[in-house]
């Protein structure tokens, strides 16, 4: 996922599964990348569920994606590696260099031949603007102030009349990530997008730690799929 840097860390400097599935808490400061880059060189990222999310799968089906396309966050890369296999032409970036280096093995492992790119998010500059952007569970983990940084960074890579797809962890859910509102994505995308769409969806993650398997009565390492939006803005 791409975070800036921030040095924020709990007492004993060690970051656990769950701090990595409760983080941030709603409406707070975005976590510190580091809490990302131990979650894929642990393998604990609950956001790893080994393909697409089944949101994206649809979109793309559906017609929804078109043109130059940025996956960004792409973690270990499973929605740009289908898209690639698609035919679409697609750049998966992540500022983990442990996601990105994940990510390259997975497309090997799947005789794909996708591009990937350690990047910053909240500092596009790409030699191209794009024409679709899919992200998956990047946008919700950012606070306030990384929010508005990165809604500027989209407008800045993408082409007029763009669109940029979001799927964010509901605030309906049993709070096992970081969940936001419909209307805070209606907020961020205001000044330079129209909101053209908004609709409850589900995102699919794996059950990382006790807490979250005893709430559910599931075992650790299940599967689940938690209310989430999928929201689409086109840049204007």
């Amino acid at each position: 996922m791409s975070l800036t840097e921030d040095e924020h860390s709990n007492p004993a400097g060690h970051i656990t599964p769950q701090d990595v599935a409760d983080a941030p808490a709603p409406g707070g400061t975005t976590p510190p990348r580091r809490t990302f880059d131990e979650a894929y060189l642990t393998h604990t990222a609950p956001w790893v569920i080994g393909e697409p999310q089944p949101a994206i799968v649809t979109l793309e089906s559906s017609g929804g994606i078109r043109g130059r396309v940025l996956d960004p966050g792409c973690g270990t890369g499973e929605h740009t590696i289908h898209l690639t296999r698609l035919g679409y032409d697609v750049v998966g970036i992540d500022s983990s260099e442990h996601a990105i280096e994940q990510a390259r093995a997975n497309a090997v492992q799947h005789g794909v031949t996708a591009r990937f790119e350690v990047a910053d998010a909240l500092a596009l500059v790409p030699e191209q603007a794009y024409d679709t952007v899919v992200d998956s569970a990047l946008f919700h983990i950012f606070g306030p102030e990384e929010r508005a940084r990165y809604v500027r960074s989209l407008h800045r890579a993408c082409r007029p009349d763009a669109r940029v797809h979001v799927l964010a962890l509901s605030d309906t859910g049993p709070g096992f990530g970081p969940q936001i509102s419909d209307t805070v994505i209606r907020e961020a995308f205001g000044d330079g997008w129209v909101v053209e769409d908004l609709q409850p969806s589900t995102y699919r993650g794996v059950i990382v730690h006790d807490t979250h398997a005893a709430a559910l009565d599931r075992p650790v390492g299940d599967v689940v799929d938690l209310p989430a939006w999928l929201a689409r803005a086109r840049r204007i």
